[in-house]
């Protein structure tokens, strides 16, 4: 296993950017996410780790061997990278059994009989498969399919795993399911994961940081927690989970005390910043709570049950639109008074 490191990558197609100056480091045995919405740029980077692309500038390294390096023109080809790939079509040979499916890239690389067989074994067992090896692609489930994918993935003790939307053609409770597949996997193996996904419930279940991405930048890399509670910037503060980003109206500093005007409401507030810079709060549904007395008067635009708890839209005096959670049910047109309870406040430069 290594460390991946990359430098001022990027990546243009037709003249048009797809990646621009990308410069971070994943850390060995990390679980890494790519998340963002189509055509942000993920799908990219990701192949171009594989080594299926290479970079219009900027270098990779994995460990201590360079990869790719756009200014030399090296590029290591694929089957030199000791990279496993896991795609979304799982990419299985249907005319192979189960265990030649695993064992093929050790035959290829002309591994010795018994070699073959105690990694086969060993990869089959790491992804429960081994009741299933004598069986065909075409007599599996969507999940065993996947589970296989991996164990050849595993099978050559590959110093990073990268994985393109590995669940998106699945079931959702089979999703789940395979979430805590991937887990255990990366727990068992320690392998260094880069997983790309446009479902920000996947990547906040498994990943160690994630990086939001959006037009080909890394907006922020960072903790699933530290990404939902103190976003840099307005876009991944409405891309991670649900809010409404709202304009400071003012934003004072006294000591460690930090309030701002929010909607025309002076309340405490979070922020990373300590200056009249900040400019922008999150207001989440915790830091929303029905009262009579409430700071704002907002009415009920759309009722949405979460099983035990409504998800209430709903709209201000000023034309704001907030989502408040509660157990209590309210109908459409219902007149609330809101208490906003420190949001996180930021600069949108």
């Amino acid at each position: 296993m290594a460390d991946i490191d990359l430098s001022c990558v990027g990546k243009t197609f037709a003249g048009t950017p797809a990646l621009r100056d990308i410069t971070t480091r994943f850390e060995d045995g990390e679980f890494i996410a790519l998340l963002g919405p189509s055509g942000c740029g993920k799908t990219t980077l990701l192949r171009i780790l594989a080594g299926f692309e290479a970079p219009s500038s900027g270098q990779i390294r994995i460990g201590t061997r360079e990869m790719a390096n756009a200014e030399t023109g090296a590029n290591l080809p694929p089957e030199e990278r000791n990279i496993g790939f896991v795609f979304q079509s799982y990419a299985l040979w249907p005319h192979m059994s189960v265990r030649r499916n695993v064992s093929y890239p050790l035959e290829i690389h002309r591994f010795s009989k018994a070699e073959i067989t105690r990694h086969t074994d060993a990869a089959l067992a790491s992804t429960g498969l081994e009741a299933y090896a004598d069986r065909m692609p075409s007599d599996l489930s969507g999940g065993q399919r996947q589970r296989v994918a991996l164990a050849r993935c595993l099978v050559s003790d590959p110093c990073a795993v990268l994985l393109d939307e590995p669940l998106a053609n699945l079931d959702v409770a089979l999703r789940a399911t395979m979430q805590g597949v991937f887990t255990d996997f990366h727990k068992r193996t320690g392998a260094t994961m880069v997983y790309v996904t446009h479902d920000q419930a996947e990547a906040m279940a498994m990943a160690d940081r994630i990086a939001v991405m959006d037009q080909g930048r890394i907006q922020q890399f960072d903790t699933p927690q530290t990404l939902y509670e103190r976003p840099k910037n307005r876009f991944v503060a409405e891309f991670v989970g649900r809010g409404t980003v709202v304009p400071v109206q003012e934003f004072k500093q006294d000591g460690s005390a930090q309030r701002a005007r929010i909607l025309g409401a002076e309340v405490d507030v979070q922020s990373a910043q300590q200056s009249a810079r900040v400019s922008h709060a999150c207001l989440r549904p915790e830091n929303l709570t029905i009262s009579e007395s409430g700071d704002l008067r907002s009415k009920v635009a759309r009722v949405t049950y979460m099983g035990g708890k409504y998800l209430l839209e709903t709209v201000t005096d000023c034309g704001a639109s907030l989502f408040a959670e509660t157990r209590a049910r309210f109908e459409v047109g219902a007149q609330l008074g809101l208490t906003i309870t420190t949001p996180w406040a930021f600069s949108e430069e």
